[in-house]
């Protein structure tokens, strides 16, 4: 699919994603994805996972705010939704920091086929058994080798791996890609990443999990360029954000996008 021409897919699609997210970005990730053009529905009760997860068209499993029975219902979820062929999206809040958040993961990751696995670095490199430097859930690590970490959790998972920083790299383990779209402004509020990894689940529902996690990083993070023009200060780029996501089209992601292939 042509990567710009998958937004106009989306929209016509609207696709139902399906949540089960931290108690921080709820509300955030279900703002960015009706601003996109996608359906949001935030469910983590066991009891209604099979009914839930069979009429969505993806289900998004952020790990941030985790507990038994959250965790369990993030177990069922994959293992329906692979039942289901839905494609599943992980973004492994945290890992690293503690030793539950990573075996989350990696359980998770285990369990079943995950379409899509999200992170910034130092979250992927302890996934792959490689210590990365973590404060909280937030990566405090330069990521100089963040391509070759994409790559390898690409091939040590078998998904299509995204590393997001400064620069993003995306890999399947037979193709990378390198994204240099972005502000620092991202930075300054909470749950951008979340909202990153719910638009891949919108994405994942009309394209290839290549060419949906480079679509997803292009309009958002073109979004969030052309929202920090207008408002160069946390809370006014946080509401401009919104507003572009729902603006965006196919010309200006042409216009902007910083993306090449590179050797994985």
């Amino acid at each position: 699919m042509d990567i710009e021409r998958a937004l106009k897919e989306l929209r016509r699609r609207r696709p139902l994603v399906h949540n089960i997210t931290n108690f921080v970005v709820m509300n955030t990730t279900a703002n960015v994805l009706l601003a996109i053009g996608a359906s949001p529905v935030m469910a983590h009760a066991i009891e209604e996972l099979e009914e839930m997860i069979n009429i969505a068209d993806s289900v998004v499993i952020n790990i941030g705010t985790l507990d038994e029975s959250w965790v369990e219902s993030m177990i069922h979820a994959v293992k329906i939704a692979n039942e289901y062929e839905k494609p599943v999206i992980l973004d492994p809040v945290g890992a690293g920091a503690t030793r539950y958040r990573t075996s989350t993961a990696l359980k998770l990751i285990e369990i079943g086929d995950i379409y899509i696995l999200r992170g910034n670095y130092s979250e992927i490199k302890s996934l792959i058994g490689e210590k990365g430097r973590t404060r909280g859930v937030d990566s405090i690590s330069s990521g100089e080798d963040a391509k070759d970490v994409a790559v390898k959790a690409s091939e040590m998972f078998n998904t299509t791996a995204v590393v997001t920083g400064k620069v993003d790299y995306v890999s399947n383990g037979k193709k990378c890609y390198a994204i240099e779209n972005g502000t620092p402004m991202l930075a300054w509020v909470t749950g951008t990443g979340c909202m990153l990894t719910s638009i891949m689940g919108a994405f994942s529902a009309v394209a290839s999990p290549l060419d949906a996690a480079i679509a997803s990083l292009l309009t958002f993070e073109i979004a969030a360029e052309k929202a920090e023009e207008e408002a160069p200060y946390p809370g006014s780029f946080h509401m401009k954000l919104y507003d572009w996501l729902y603006r965006i089209d196919e010309e200006l992601i042409r216009k902007r996008k910083k993306v090449r292939e590179i050797e994985p």
